[in-house]
């Protein structure tokens, strides 16, 4: 029997002063928000849409400007911006050039100021926050997220929304400011036990590991360890201080920590995947320790360096599936990968945006564990009645 988590929505009135801007990064996930809003409202009227129309222009020489089209006045704003969105280009100087964070968090400002004041509220929806891996400092360094978050507080916004920040305490840096972090791990796991086919039985045994690849993942690998009910291990990621490459200290060599995996069942959690590389080391390292499945969870899959490292992981059974969400950019050839399975979070995005602009309580929302309890006490159910 199929268990699905369905969230509660009460809607008090038709939102007319709600407007969307979806900037191009994030069309399509703008239209599905923008669709989840009209039929929970039960908006027919198919001239009608919350998306405000705007115009991202780029000229030559790589600078842009924003114009909007429609009337803002009065509106509570929504910008929604992809800023990992790589897929979306332009001519500079007679080439073809990839549009980079940098430049879409720089949409984002444009787009304040073309609104110029005249919305009610203005609203930042960043689902990967922009230069969220650049978040404290260790020596002389840049803090790059911490200043984009300012500028923002600076122009005057009314909140920043985002999923899955790679170090939620970087909200400090904006302690007045209204900054929400949103775990779409509800969807991930029910994805997961639903694909997979894992039952409830094999929860009630145990058959499966959760494993934080690194010291950070751990909050992240105990939730899901706590509502799952399952083990933990963790891995140890040494590193060479002396040297610098590509930006970061090259990992020796990953020790585990954890029971013994033969037979089992595996799930490695973390917030993103950016090369891959520390990810398929592990899981290369629990198959050769005879665990079973590999799985992997994360709410950003962003193959830095391509996919021939995860092509032939799965072909070697190294790795079984990668779930992540549809949150920030991934193309059409990694979607149509057998390895790979793609998570859609638009609704619980349309949800949130729902609750703020009706300013009623987001906490059911926010809460990590939201969905996956009633999710395996529904199966646990199922069990008795079978």
């Amino acid at each position: 029997m199929e268990v699905q988590i369905v969230e509660e929505f009460k809607s008090r009135k038709p939102c007319s002063n709600l407007g969307i801007i979806a900037l191009q990064s994030i069309k399509t996930i703008g239209k599905e928000v923008d669709e989840w809003l009209k039929k929970e409202n039960g908006i027919e009227d198919e001239n009608f849409s919350y998306l405000i129309d705007i115009t991202e222009n780029r000229f030559s020489n790589g600078e842009g400007k924003v114009t909007i089209n429609n009337s803002v006045r009065g509106k509570d704003i929504f910008i929604l911006c992809d800023i990992g969105n790589y897929g979306v280009t332009y001519d500079m100087f007679g080439y073809q050039n990839r549009m980079s964070p940098d430049e879409h968090f720089a949409d984002i400002k444009r787009t304040i100021s073309a609104i110029n004041g005249k919305a009610r509220r203005i609203h930042v929806f960043m689902p990967l926050l922009y230069s969220s891996r650049q978040h404290r400092r260790k020596s002389r360094e840049s803090l790059d997220c911490a200043i984009a978050i300012r500028e923002l507080e600076d122009m005057g916004i009314d909140g920043i929304y985002t999923f899955d920040a790679h170090d939620p305490n970087i909200q400090n840096a904006i302690p007045l400011l209204s900054f929400e972090n949103i775990y779409p791990t509800a969807e991930i796991v029910e994805s997961i036990l639903e694909v997979e086919n894992i039952s409830d039985e094999n929860l009630a045994e145990n058959k499966m590991t959760i494993i934080a690849p690194d010291t950070g993942a751990m909050d992240r690998a105990i939730y899901y360890s706590n509502v799952l009910k399952q083990d933990i291990g963790l891995y140890y990621k040494r590193r060479d201080y002396t040297k610098v490459v590509n930006g970061k200290n090259p990992i020796i060599e990953h020790k585990y920590i954890g029971r013994d995996v033969d037979g089992i069942d595996i799930l490695i959690v973390d917030d993103m995947i950016a090369s891959g590389g520390s990810v398929l080391d592990i899981a290369n390292d629990l198959k050769g320790k005879n665990a079973n499945r590999v799985f992997c969870a994360v709410s950003f899959a962003l193959f830095t360096e391509g996919l021939e490292k995860f092509d032939k992981a799965y072909e070697d059974g190294i790795i079984d599936r990668v779930f992540s969400t549809n949150m920030t950019y991934v193309p059409e050839e990694i979607l149509e990968k057998p390895w790979f399975y793609q998570v859609n979070t638009s609704d619980l995005m349309a949800q949130f945006i729902w609750h703020v602009s009706q300013d009623s309580s987001v906490s059911k929302l926010l809460d990590k564990t939201r969905g996956i309890k009633r999710l395996v006490k529904a199966e646990e159910q199922l069990k008795l009645d079978l």
